[in-house]
């Protein structure tokens, strides 16, 4: 009985493979030893005679062509039935030798196409290397930002970001832009005096984190949205979703879209570089996340990030802690494209930008250890500091990114594209057979005139 299932097209091309295996062995083929051994004392003969074999006449058949009929595919797999039955498995047309054999070059095939996606030394060093680099950089470079009199400070990178952020949006020209009509909008209630619905922990220093306006993501359509219906959405510190018309801000309310999403980036970069700025991305939605008991005062996650925000984690300290995450990303594409061009590979093929794995088979395995290896390093430094300041958020992201995308190729896509390879494999020798096959009938027909149902 077959192991597999065969389709019906496939139990059709099994079933002709095997009547034609029989009808081959069937054929008694003469023994033509003594047959060759006359022609080669022929030769040997009119050699002596002084007569060269490419001098002899040639013979031309006279004789009309032979009619040579090809049978269809419809013809040949009712032959077949006849002959051998409806239910051929491909296993039987081939001895055991010839099964282990097969079996040996698929496994081979296999071990090529996992070669291709295996990391060496190098591979593995530098992600290691840059994961490594990345973390020294966020603790040394980075660090915690803490509130001074002089305003939040943390590390030396992180103190040039927020200064360059500061002479490019100067605090006086920001405020003067607050204060203008072009940057005023429905969802900048800073407390509960113009709402008509409770938001519980309103206040100027939270109305930020609360509105998903004022999210440098989520502000894009809710923001422009609110602008367009003279509404405020928020999530509140207890996570109840509050979405209210502001009747008191109705001259703050636009039509054109296009204007609404203008004063919608105005109203961003007014709020910037203030004292309690722009939350990080999707910060927002972490008050939905009523759960959790950590530390000693057992709070939930939501209380942690409220915390995390009011301590100086917002939007310039998220641009801060994308530098490790970003220089990890360049010395990996970088070091791959490099080792790529030694390895004999163009240019165009070796630059790092597709993580298709198809045309760059390492590259995300590579970017998923290096982030890992920061994600570890920021992880014990989260576990011994007990600060939750500690998180790099655009840290994490990426290893999610790259934690989902390792997840799924190697549970769903290894498989089916390793089979792909091997087929394709197989398919481009059987390309080469059919050639030599159409070459033979080629020459084989010469003498005859084929017939084809």
């Amino acid at each position: 009985m077959s192991k597999f299932k065969y389709t019906e097209a496939e139990q059709h091309f099994n079933n002709v493979l095997n009547h034609q295996s029989k009808e081959l062995s069937s054929i008694n083929r003469p023994d033509i030893t003594s047959l060759e051994a006359c022609i080669s004392e022929s030769e040997a003969l009119l050699k002596e005679l002084g007569i060269a074999t490419d001098k002899l006449p040639v013979v031309v058949n006279s004789e009309p062509k032979k009619v040579m009929r090809v049978p269809s595919w419809e013809e040949l797999c009712t032959q077949a039935e006849t002959d051998v039955g409806t239910a051929s498995d491909l296993e039987a047309l081939f001895s055991n030798e010839e099964l282990r054999i097969n079996q040996a070059a698929l496994h081979a095939l296999n071990a090529d196409y996992n070669s291709i996606h295996e990391l060496d030394k190098i591979d593995v060093s530098i992600c290691v290397a840059s994961g490594i680099l990345g973390a020294v950089i966020d603790i040394l470079l980075i660090g915690i930002p803490q509130k001074t009199p002089e305003g939040l400070k943390g590390g030396p990178l992180s103190n040039y970001v927020r200064d360059w952020f500061n002479e490019r949006f100067p605090e006086d020209e920001m405020e003067k832009l607050a204060n203008s009509k072009i940057s005023k909008v429905s969802f900048d209630a800073q407390d509960n005096r113009h709402t008509t619905e409770y938001v519980t922990g309103l206040s100027a220093y939270y109305h930020r984190l609360l509105s998903l306006g004022h999210d440098p993501i989520l502000g894009l359509i809710f923001g422009v949205y609110d602008i367009l219906t003279g509404k405020m959405t928020t999530i509140d510190k207890t996570g109840k979703i509050v979405s209210q018309v502001m009747e008191n801000y109705a001259d703050r309310k636009e039509s054109d879209i296009f204007v609404a999403i203008a004063k919608q980036i105005i109203h961003f970069k007014s709020d910037i570089t203030t004292s309690m700025g722009l939350p990080a991305p999707l910060m927002a939605l972490f008050n939905l996340l009523q759960f959790g008991s950590i530390g000693e005062e057992e709070q939930t996650i939501a209380e942690i990030v409220q915390g995390m925000y009011y301590e100086g984690y917002d939007f310039i300290h998220f641009c801060s802690m994308s530098i490790p995450m970003m220089i990890i990303e360049v010395i990996i594409r970088l070091g791959y494209g490099i080792k790529r061009i030694k390895e004999g590979n163009s240019i165009k093929d070796s630059i790092p930008f597709s993580l298709n794995r198809e045309k760059h088979p390492k590259l995300s395995t590579m970017l998923f250890i290096g982030h890992s290896v920061a994600v570890a390093v920021n992880a014990g430094k989260i576990y011994f500091t007990k600060n939750p300041m500690a998180i790099n958020y655009p840290q994490w992201i990426a290893f999610a990114k790259y934690s989902y995308k390792q997840l799924k190729w190697v549970l769903l896509e290894k498989s089916e594209l390793r089979d792909a390879y091997v087929r394709g494999v197989i398919a481009d020798e059987l390309n080469v057979v059919y050639s030599e096959i159409d070459s033979i009938f080629a020459e084989m027909s010469k003498e005859y005139t084929i017939v084809i149902n």
